[in-house]
């Protein structure tokens, strides 16, 4: 299943607004563990959802715009 940078950043946000910086803990060992396992596009999933909650959190992308490269 696909899913589009827009909506994963949406769901970041959604993580942040609610566990804060914890949410980026939670992806990163989901990431960690799914990695181990060998399910690694499953991992990729998590990592890339850290990465997106740690640049909501600290870097104040806003997640209903979606990211952007600059």
């Amino acid at each position: 299943m696909a899913i589009s940078a827009h909506h994963l950043c949406q769901l970041a946000g959604e993580l942040a607004a609610e566990h804060g910086l914890l949410a980026r803990d939670y992806a990163q060992r989901a990431y960690r563990t799914l990695d181990v396992e060998g399910q690694y596009d499953r991992a990729q999933f998590w990592f890339a959802l850290s990465i997106l909650v740690d640049d909501v959190m600290l870097r104040g992308l806003d997640p209903d715009n979606g990211p952007s490269i600059q």
